[in-house]
Parts: structure tokens; C-alpha cells; sequence
């Protein structure tokens, strides 16, 4: 067996060592017999030698290899959650840092979940972390490391969210924000875009001419590209055409071009939570930027614009943000209430007396038309 593997005793027991792509693979073969143990190493070379070997030492497996395979797997395919993950992995260090993959359990990871409830972390943060763990394990599976992955407790997460702007309340909100961030706002209001899609824009996504705004295919968050006329939007045109003017009055004086539509003395807005904060604050309200989304839609709905063309628009992929947010315009409501009335018919109209008796009417109830008012007699 040189070359390729042997086999020893330790003890009692009879192991084998072999070769995975170079490799020494030290491994018990639970046999107290020579010949077992022999025929034990001919099948392990035999999966080797069909590329089907199976699980090579899982105890050597660590939790910073399974951090490894997960960073990996977003590098190579390019993930935008990059940052999301490595924030995952530094929490789950706290907990896991150094240990075996093997001991890395159900019960282990329920005291995680514990543990980061009572320190304060949101449901949605916890489960993001754990879907990171459940990758990881997913990925040493599919590449060999180890033989399978533990079933993880979850956790309900409730975190949909319903604010909206109102307009008063937005007109504060933009008294208090610092200039630069001011058009961010507004456009996100008009079109309902992400504010990793605002930021991003640049002037050559701007057709002046055509009166669109474009977002190339790979650069939205469900990687589809999209298109926002605002040629038909006076209020959206007035703002980038400021925008634009005021952009070249800066390329000007300062002799260097600018390629952001939105910017901060020429340089790209890389985020203004705090000035966002401090706005809101003193505007005396409680929102999230991203409540600009959804009040988006909310205006589309409103007036009567199909689903089909707002979620175009603002890109969504389902109907799943009208659901969760239960998006749904007065007039609709206005419109199934009137035809609901008008598959009841006269129903109350051709109620007998003695049924009106039976159910404690007053008599001389007349069915009140469209407008009018019930009149009861009380004699």
C-alpha cells in the first residue's frame, strides 16, 4: 500500500491513512480486523480514484474555514451583501471563534439567538445572521468538507414596516436637511427609488433630450435595468435641470468635471444618516428614508396608476410590497363598497313586517335611498 495509503493499529482499532489531492487522511476504520481494515482503504481509493471521495477529516473543519467558504462564495459570485456578510461573520465570532465546525449545534446556536435578543440586536439583524451560518454549513456540504448540515432554530421575524410622508411633514423634514441632501430627498420622493440608486446616479444616465433616467442591468438591487421618464413630470424635470446647472456652475469655478448628479461640493455623497436624524428630529417626526419608497407607491396607487406600471417604475418585482404594507387608494375602497351595495339589491325593501317584528324593528322604517336620511316613526 506505499505510495498511495497503508494501514496501523492503534490500540484495538485498525486505521487507515490515504491521500485526497495531495492531502494525509489519518482515519479510523472501526475495525479490530486486518483484512477489514484492508478492504476498507481499497474503497476509500476506489472513491478516490472516481472523484467521489466523501468527507475528508470534518473534525479539522473550523469555524474560520466555514467563514472562508462564505466570503468566497460572495467574492466569486460577485454578492452585493458583501458588507452585510462580513458583518454577520464579526457577530458570530463572538460565539463561534476558534471552535470546530462539528460543535457547532442546534442548541448552541438557540443560546446565540438568546443571547443577541437580551443584548438588544433586532429579529431581522439575528436572522441575517443566521442565514450566514446556514450558508457557511451549506457550502462546506456541497464542497466535501462535511457530511451534513444541522437543522438551525429560527426566529419570527415581524418587522414590516408601514410609515409614509405626508406632505407637511416632508416640507419640514427638507427645512432642516443639509442643502446637498435636499435634491437626494426630493427625487427619491418623486420616483420611489432606493437611496443606494439615487446616490449612484450619474450624469450620463440623464437624457435631457429624451427626458428619461436609466439604471443599467447589474446596478439595481434585483439586477434589472429600468427607466424613469420624467419628461412628463414637471416637478422632477425642474429639479434635475437645477440640479444640472447648478452642477456646471461648480465644474466651472472649479475646473474639474463632476460625474455624480447628486454630490457634495463636487465629491460623491457617501451617506448622511446623521444630518438625516438630526432633520427629522427637529421637524418633530419619526422616518426612515426609506419610508420615501414606500410613500412612492402609495402616491402612484392613489392615483389610479395599474400596479403593473407603478412596479416598473419604482422597481419592484411582486405585489408583495403592496400586501405588506396594505397599499390600497380611497377610490378603491369607495368602488368596492358601491358594488358590494349593488348585489344586495332591495333586500331590505322586501323584508316582511312580521320578520321586522321578529328582529325588534320599529315599525315605519323606510330603506333609506342614496343621500337621504333613516326615518324611524316613534309613535
Amino acid at each position: 500500500m506505499k505510495g498511495m495509503g497503508s494501514i496501523y493499529r492503534r490500540g484495538g482499532t485498525w486505521w487507515a491513512k490515504y491521500y485526497v489531492r495531495g492531502r494525509c487522511i489519518r482515519k479510523s476504520t472501526g475495525c479490530t480486523e486486518r483484512r477489514d481494515a484492508l478492504r476498507f482503504l481499497r474503497q476509500r481509493q476506489a472513491e478516490i480514484a472516481q472523484g467521489r471521495q466523501a468527507v475528508p477529516d470534518p473534525g479539522r473543519v473550523t469555524f474560520e474555514d466555514l467563514c472562508e467558504l462564505l466570503l468566497n462564495d460572495y467574492r466569486v459570485n460577485a454578492r452585493k451583501s458583501l458588507v452585510r456578510a462580513q458583518a454577520s461573520i464579526k457577530r458570530l465570532q463572538t460565539q463561534f471563534r476558534g471552535q470546530k465546525a462539528l460543535d457547532i449545534t442546534p442548541d448552541r446556536m438557540q443560546a446565540y439567538i438568546a443571547a443577541r435578543l437580551r443584548s438588544g440586536a433586532k429579529p431581522a439583524t439575528i436572522q441575517k445572521e443566521r442565514a450566514a451560518l446556514v450558508r457557511m454549513f451549506t457550502l462546506a456540504v456541497a464542497s466535501g468538507r462535511l457530511a451534513l448540515r444541522p437543522t438551525f432554530p429560527t426566529i419570527e421575524v415581524r418587522n414590516v414596516r408601514s410609515g409614509f410622508f405626508e406632505e407637511p411633514e416632508l416640507r419640514r423634514v427638507v427645512a432642516n436637511l443639509p442643502g446637498h441632501v435636499v435634491p437626494v430627498v426630493l427625487f427619491a420622493y418623486f420616483t420611489g427609488w432606493r437611496k443606494s440608486e439615487v446616490l449612484g446616479l450619474r450624469w450620463h444616465q440623464i437624457d435631457f433630450a429624451a427626458g428619461t433616467v436609466r439604471l443599467e442591468p447589474g446596478t439595481t438591487k434585483n439586477d434589472e435595468g429600468r427607466m424613469f421618464p420624467f419628461g412628463e413630470f414637471p416637478q422632477l424635470n425642474e429639479l434635475l435641470v437645477r440640479q444640472r446647472v447648478a452642477t456646471d456652475a461648480l465644474q466651472r469655478a472649479s475646473g474639474r468635471i463632476v460625474p455624480h448628479v447628486f454630490h457634495r461640493r463636487g465629491g460623491p455623497i457617501r451617506g448622511f444618516r446623521r444630518a438625516w436624524v438630526a432633520a427629522c428630529r427637529r421637524a418633530g417626526v419619526v422616518r426612515l428614508f426609506h419610508d420615501l419608497r414606500r410613500t412612492a407607491v402609495r402616491n402612484l396607487e392613489r392615483q389610479g396608476v395599474p400596479r403593473s406600471w407603478a412596479m416598473r417604475l419604482t422597481g419592484h418585482k411582486t405585489e408583495a410590497v403592496y400586501r405588506r404594507y396594505a397599499i390600497v387608494s380611497e377610490r378603491d375602497l369607495r368602488e368596492a363598497v358601491q358594488r358590494l351595495a349593488a348585489g344586495m339589491g332591495t333586500i331590505l325593501g322586501t323584508i316582511g313586517r312580521e320578520a321586522e317584528a321578529k328582529m325588534g324593528w320599529m315599525t315605519g322604517f323606510e330603506p333609506a335611498t342614496t343621500g337621504a336620511t333613516v326615518q324611524c316613526s316613534t309613535s
